[in-house]
């Protein structure tokens, strides 16, 4: 065993030494990962782009080929209809808002009537805006005549405005130096740098085009390679896995998959619903281009949070200059206000949280992170991007913290809050936790579930923490004593567990009456400490519940004359309740000495929260036959217990009628 031991520890020093240092210091992998998708974002970003519309439109692919068609004729069909839908809408969505901007100079007096009503001075903030606001409507307007006449006047307002900060810069300086103002100034030069050539020249001008077409190109090239070949692609990142992860990696590759269409299918759903709610408001209204401003929002709300504020805020801007009066401008933002507060603080959070796993506050600070990272096609991809780090969370050791902090099922199981409350001597909140157990999840919850699946786990861990040296005295006696208290506060509660239990069988009422009336007795015993002890007592108090005759001792009230007293009784059934991981000594101990004792009586030893399997304790305890058996839950305790009662019972039943039968043949002869 001792040689054992030390091969495994030289394995374990080995591993740790052939281990990568990113394995070690996760920190630093995230760094790296951060670096490479700052520096890597003109190729990470077209093909973060094509694999998002990879899982939106795969299912559309999948579709068309159980139509018969193949797989490269159905990838390009669907890229080629969603590309002319999209170039088609766009091409609406423009051309309508340019005839939108042609028609504002007409309705540019509306404001100049609206700030003369509310008395706002033209030299003010507002007013200047005004201004700019007619200023860029007349740059829209169709009169050569006009634009010649407006662009003469700005340019002799602009000259006046130079002359003018020149002489006052000229007397400034005279007032300094004591020379006469009227000194003549020299004339300031601006150097403007001739382009090198005419291929230059064509460069710089047809570079703002250039770049969006060709990311576009590149994400429509990584789509179509992505949806032909989809089994190339999974295969190769199985093999950089390992055969030896195969499993996991498959599994967080199709959880991946699932999550993100999810998403995006949701996410298509509500924004197409939201735009048509608010076109058919704001046609309701009355506005003009109902129809444009519904669809532009809709197509913007792709980019969470700011694409909202843009999208909403054109109808309100529009209706302020269309519209003489305020009423139009108002209940279009108190309809964008309303729907905005009903979708994104109830729908999308239920929504896109079950769909994405992603918790509320990670997908705000996750669209703000990537924002600074990518820049608005960050922003677009935030959700699907942080899905995939979330997978990564749960696939990879090292990278545990980004599903913790990033997941939505990241929350303290009931046994660990309950533990925290203890420590932090909250004993009021610690009940009122076990309270909302029992009359939570729809319908009242039995304390044989309290008991199992929150305060048996929390005294486990005080256990555990106390042998470990974790635990302070003082705290370990407040939770030891709080238990019991609220244990016993419990016990008028624990009446509804006679239905309970893990699998119990409900009889027939003629069964179970006779079966509470020839329940055996039971005696519980705790192998150890107060933990053991504590146990005993639920066991005790579940099986008064169910019509036992229990009795609680410690093991040191094991006299002989009581031993001998349970000989007597071989019906008697003795129950030894112990908490691992430092109980196990001595329980084994109490059932030899038991067993030697009552060689008739069974015994049911409760191991508490073990993870091994019960028929490996009952060999480490030595049990021979089927009147002994190990139990690691109070449901299944109950169980052994009230299964070999109603076994019992149906014999007795048995001696009952025939004793009920005797006289009636003897009278009968």
């Amino acid at each position: 065993m001792q040689a054992r031991s030390n091969a495994e520890e030289r394995d374990r020093r080995q591993a740790a030494r052939e281990a990568s240092i990113f394995t070690r210091e996760p920190l630093l992998l995230l760094g790296v990962i951060l670096v490479t998708l700052y520096f890597g974002r003109p190729l990470l970003i077209p093909l973060a782009l094509a694999l998002t519309f990879n899982f939106l439109f795969a299912p559309l692919v999948s579709w068309l080929e159980q139509l018969h068609f193949r797989r490269v004729p159905a990838a390009l069909l669907v890229l080629g209809m969603v590309t002319a839908l999209l170039a088609g809408f766009v091409w609406l969505v423009a051309g309508q808002l340019l005839a939108v901007v042609n028609d504002l100079p007409s309705h540019a007096p509306n404001i100049r009537a609206k700030l003369t009503r509310t008395h706002v001075p033209p030299n003010s903030s507002l007013g200047q805006a005004v201004t700019s606001i007619e200023g860029l409507a007349r740059e829209f307007s169709t009169d050569p005549a006009e634009q010649d006449e407006q662009t003469r006047t700005l340019a002799t307002t602009a000259a006046a405005r130079v002359r003018t900060a020149a002489g006052r810069e000229a007397a400034r300086r005279a007032a300094l130096t004591g020379e006469k103002a009227d000194q003549p100034q020299p004339t300031p030069v601006v150097i403007v740098q001739a382009p090198g050539s005419e291929f230059a020249y064509l460069r710089e001008l047809a570079r703002p085009v250039l770049v969006p077409l060709s990311t576009a190109g590149m994400v429509i090239i990584f789509a179509v390679y992505m949806l032909i070949k989809r089994e190339d692609l999974r295969n190769r990142l199985l093999l950089l896995a390992g055969i030896s992860r195969l499993n996991l990696v498959s599994h967080a590759l199709d959880d991946a998959g699932q999550r993100i269409s999810r998403y995006l299918i949701a996410n298509v759903s509500v924004n197409v619903g939201f735009g048509t709610v608010y076109a058919a408001g704001l046609y309701a209204i009355g506005i003009p281009h109902a129809t444009l401003w519904g669809a532009l929002l809709g197509l913007l709300r792709i980019i969470p949070y700011v694409g909202t504020l843009v999208g909403g805020g054109l109808p309100v801007l529009f209706a302020l200059i269309y519209f003489p009066a305020w009423w139009q401008a108002g209940c279009v933002l108190v309809l964008l206000l309303l729907l905005e507060i009903l979708v994104g603080n109830f729908l999308e959070p239920w929504l896109y949280g079950a769909r994405t796993g992603i918790s509320a506050l990670a997908l705000l600070g996750m669209a703000v992170a990537w924002t600074v990272l990518w820049g608005w096609p960050g922003l677009a991809l935030s959700t699907p991007l942080t899905v995939c780090l979330i997978v990564v969370g749960r696939t990879m050791p090292q990278m545990s913290f980004l599903h913790v902090l990033l997941g939505d099922d990241a929350e303290l199981a009931p046994e660990a809050r309950f533990y925290e409350r203890m420590l932090a001597t909250d004993q009021a909140e610690a009940h009122s936790l076990a309270e909302r157990f029992l009359n939570g999840g729809g319908a009242s919850r039995t304390t044989l579930e309290l008991y199992d699946t929150v305060l048996l786990p929390a005294l486990a861990l005080a256990e555990s923490d106390r042998h470990k040296g974790a635990l302070e005295e003082h705290r370990a006696s407040f939770f030891m004593q709080s238990l019991s208290e609220l244990v016993a506060e419990l016990t008028t509660y624990a009446a509804k567990t006679t239905a309970a239990g893990k699998g119990g069988a409900a009889g027939e009422v003629l069964e179970d009456a006779l079966l509470a009336r020839t329940c055996c007795p039971v005696v519980c015993v705790p192998a150890n400490d107060q933990a053991d002890e504590i146990a005993a007592t639920m066991l005790a108090q579940l099986l008064e519940t169910s019509g036992h005759k229990t009795l609680l001792l410690p093991s040191s009230a094991l006299t002989p004359e009581l031993l001998a007293r349970f000989a007597e009784e071989p019906h008697t059934t003795l129950c030894i309740s112990a908490l691992p991981p430092f109980a196990f000594t001595s329980a084994r101990l109490l059932y030899q000495k038991l067993r030697a004792e009552l060689p008739r009586n069974p015994v049911v030893i409760g191991l508490w929260r073990s993870q091994t399997a019960s028929e490996l304790l009952e060999q480490r305890f030595g049990m021979a036959g089927d009147r002994d058996s190990v139990a690691t839950s109070l449901g299944d305790a109950l169980d052994m217990i009230n299964g070999r009662d109603r076994i019992l019972s149906l014999a007795e039943a048995g001696d009952i009628y025939a004793r009920s039968a005797a006289p009636s043949t003897v009278a009968s002869r």
